[in-house]
C-alpha cells in the first residue's frame, strides 16, 4: 500500500494543504482564505482532500508550517522558511534564491546548491513590498486586485510612489489622481514601488540566479515585471505559486521517521 504525506500551512490570510504520494507526485490540494478560526479552516481542507483521494488522517504523516502551524494538529511543526527552500528546490533545483510576497510579509532566502537555507531576509514588521500594499493601492483606485496587471500593461509612463509608508503612499495616489493621472501609469508605479523594496531586500541577502517568485503576488504581472526588470534576471514561477510552502511541508513530512 502507497504511503501518504500531508503538507499545511497556515498562513496569514490564506490557508493551504498539499497531499503527495511516495513518489512525490502531487496528489491534490486545496487553498482558501483564512479566518477567525484558521486551524478549523486548515482540518476542513485537510478532510476534503483526503476524503477525496479515499483516505483518512490517520492514513497520512504531516508536517504544519506558517504563521498557525503551532495550532494544527500535526506530526510536527516546521517554519515557512525552510518548507519553502524544499518546496522550491523539488520543482527548481537550480534556483539559488527565493522570493516570496504573500498577503502580510515578504521573503528572500538565499539556498545553498543543496537546496537548504543559506540565508534569509524578511520583512513582517510593514505593508510595504506586500500584497497587503497591493490592495489597500488597488482600494484607493477602485480597481479590484485581480485588475491590477492588465491595467499595468496598458501604461505609457509609470508615477513616481516615493513612500514606502502604505498610508503616505496611499496620500501620494490620491494626489496623483487628483492631478488627472492615469490609473495604468498609478499602478505601475506601484508595482515599481513593491519591485524596489523587495529587490532591495533580494541585494541584501545575495542575490544569485536562478530565481523563484512565490506567494499570492507572483500571479500578479505588473510586480512580475517589474521585479525581473529592477533584479535583471527572468523569475521562476510555480504553476501554483501558493502552495510551494505547502508542498515543502509534505516532502518533509516523508522524510520524517516513522
Amino acid at each position: 500500500m502507497k504511503k501518504y504525506y500531508l503538507g499545511v500551512d497556515i498562513g496569514s490570510l490564506t490557508v493551504k494543504v498539499v497531499l503527495i504520494n511516495e513518489d512525490l507526485e502531487i496528489i491534490g490540494y486545496k487553498k482558501t482564505k483564512g479566518g477567525y478560526s484558521s486551524r478549523a479552516i486548515a482540518l476542513s481542507l485537510q478532510d476534503q482532500l483526503l476524503s477525496e483521494s479515499g483516505l483518512n488522517p490517520e492514513d497520512v504523516r504531516t508536517v504544519a508550517t506558517g504563521y498557525g502551524r503551532v495550532t494544527f494538529p500535526a506530526d510536527r511543526e516546521v517554519s515557512e522558511i525552510t518548507c519553502q527552500a524544499k518546496g522550491i528546490s523539488h520543482l527548481f533545483p537550480a534556483v539559488r534564491t527565493v522570493i516570496d510576497i504573500g498577503g502580510q510579509d515578504s521573503k528572500v532566502i538565499k539556498l545553498f546548491v543543496n537546496g537548504k537555507v543559506a540565508d534569509f531576509t524578511m520583512n513582517d514588521k510593514c505593508a510595504a513590498g506586500t500584497g497587503r500594499f497591493l490592495e489597500v493601492m488597488a482600494s484607493a483606485l477602485e480597481v479590484e486586485w485581480q485588475e491590477i496587471g492588465g491595467l499595468v500593461s496598458l501604461s505609457q509612463s509609470p508615477t513616481k510612489i516615493s513612500s514606502f509608508c502604505t498610508v503616505f503612499a496611499e496620500s501620494e495616489i490620491i494626489s496623483q489622481v487628483s492631478a488627472g493621472e492615469s490609473k495604468p501609469n498609478i499602478l505601475a508605479g506601484v508595482c515599481d514601488s513593491v519591485a524596489s523594496r523587495v529587490a532591495s531586500m533580494t541585494r541584501r541577502t545575495g542575490l544569485e540566479p536562478d530565481i523563484a517568485f512565490t506567494g499570492g503576488v507572483a500571479h500578479n504581472a505588473g510586480v512580475i515585471e517589474a521585479l525581473s526588470k529592477q533584479l535583471g534576471f527572468p523569475l521562476f514561477i510555480p504553476q501554483e505559486p501558493v502552495i510551494t510552502a505547502a508542498l515543502g511541508a509534505a516532502l518533509l513530512a516523508k522524510e520524517l521517521k516513522a
